[in-house]
């Protein structure tokens, strides 16, 4: 189980770098996420190979098929979220995609039986309004607008996909990485090339961004992420998902240097300690 979480943390880290390593290739948003799943598919592939794993994901129908309602709503989610990055900006977008793990909390009480602690609703309540304190002023000053539909349709996606891929528990490990994001992929894929084609011409100077985060972020990462989400409870998938918004925040002040203003600063604070208490806080019994 702490094998577990520290794959999920380290995953949710590189995802939360995505946008800093992304501000360094100057493509379509669309482009870039076909790029990524495409190198991101083609290593864990090849490392597959190269450590003599076998497939074994069709011998359960019915995992299958919720693997790839998961693998769909993962492509979908992406697309979604990139267009909500380029009509209404990242910190309103960022704001709606994290309804995602909102939806989960509340599904996973009735899909999974999931026991909802005080603990875990009140450190989820203090992330939300640490969540709202770092987006409020940007989502207050915002439109209900086709971004802001984006940015929600992108949460739902990716409820959709915790939720099926928590299903299909037979399919684990490195096997689940390769078949979500190849999965993944050819639903990009299919976006981009009836919007404007399979072929995406790459500059010299977006190369090496390009395979980071490719390899890097989505290879490994999503590795690291599908292997370790169906180890865990579906409700600690959710708080510490906010890990990943907080350290995009992070790394951008430190790496772009963007400020923050002491509400976001305050807001910042309550994510992390929010996370941490709805996840490590037990109550104690009572001995009699």
């Amino acid at each position: 189980m702490k094998n577990a979480y520290f794959k999920y943390i380290i995953a949710l880290l590189l995802f939360g770098s995505n946008g800093i390593v992304a501000s360094y290739i100057m493509m379509n948003s669309y482009e870039i996420v076909y790029l990524r799943t495409l190198i991101g598919s083609l290593f864990l592939i090849i490392v597959f190979v190269l450590m003599k794993k076998k497939m074994q994901f069709w011998k359960n129908k019915r995992h299958l098929f919720y693997l790839a309602i998961s693998g769909i709503a993962m492509g979908a989610s992406w697309i979604l979220l990139f267009e909500a990055y380029a009509q209404i900006g990242v910190s309103i977008a960022t704001l709606a995609y994290y309804c995602g793990p909102v939806i989960v909390m509340l599904l996973s009480t009735l899909i999974f039986k999931e026991k909802m602690t005080s603990a875990k609703l009140f450190g989820f309540l203090v992330v939300i309004i640490g969540m709202l304190c770092v987006n409020g002023q940007a989502f207050t000053a915002g439109e209900i607008s086709l971004g802001l539909a984006f940015g929600i349709l992108a949460a739902i996606m990716y409820a959709v996909m915790v939720i099926f891929n928590k299903m299909a528990s037979s399919i684990q490990g490195f096997e689940n990485a390769v078949c979500q994001l190849v999965i993944g992929f050819l639903t990009v894929a299919l976006f981009v090339g009836m919007k404007q084609g399979f072929i995406v011409q790459i500059a010299d100077g977006n190369i090496l961004p390009i395979l980071i985060l490719g390899v890097v972020n989505t290879g490994i990462g999503c590795y690291f992420y599908f292997s370790s989400i169906g180890h865990l409870p579906v409700q600690s998938v959710s708080i510490l998902g906010y890990l990943e918004p907080l350290s995009a925040l992070i790394f951008s002040v430190i790496i772009l240097a963007e400020r923050l203003s002491p509400l976001q600063m305050v807001g910042a604070v309550l994510i992390l300690g929010g996370a941490a208490y709805g996840e490590l806080f037990r109550p104690k019994r009572l001995e009699r």
